[in-house]
């Protein structure tokens, strides 16, 4: 596990408290810093502050929706090269947990996220693909 001083940091951008807080959990346990936000304009600006080696984004939230927060930080400059994992109830399309992935894959304005994980995640297929992303 690597020191607290090189541990990495993720951004948890969701509006469910037991969500934000079960990734916490999980992620500090697994030696990763973590700073939540609330929506897309709150993790914005958290953003000016701390910038993150990688976020784990809700699709559905008030105030700035999860699109619209990918789309922004996909195209700055200065920040699209930091791995963004959709984590979303929003799944649908005919009980496929994937279906909202494979529609958002085809939208030509929305970049692909670099990982996406229906709820409820399996908390060791994550942990995985979090490591690998960040190494």
């Amino acid at each position: 596990m690597p020191s607290s001083q090189d541990a990495k940091t993720i951004l948890i951008v969701d509006d469910e408290n037991s969500i934000v807080t079960y990734l916490e959990m999980l992620f500090q346990d697994n030696g990763y810093k973590t700073i939540s936000a609330s929506n897309g304009e709150d993790a914005m600006e958290k953003m000016n502050d701390v910038m993150p080696d990688l976020v784990t984004l809700d699709i559905s939230m008030p105030e700035k929706t999860g699109v619209r927060f990918l789309k922004e930080l996909k195209s700055n400059p200065d920040r699209s090269s930091i791995p963004v994992v959709v984590i979303t109830g929003v799944t649908g399309y005919a009980g496929d947990p994937y279906g909202y992935m494979k529609f958002i894959s085809k939208q030509s304005n929305v970049p692909e996220p670099d990982a996406f994980f229906p709820k409820p995640i399996v908390k060791e297929e994550l942990l995985k693909e979090i490591k690998n992303l960040l190494a």
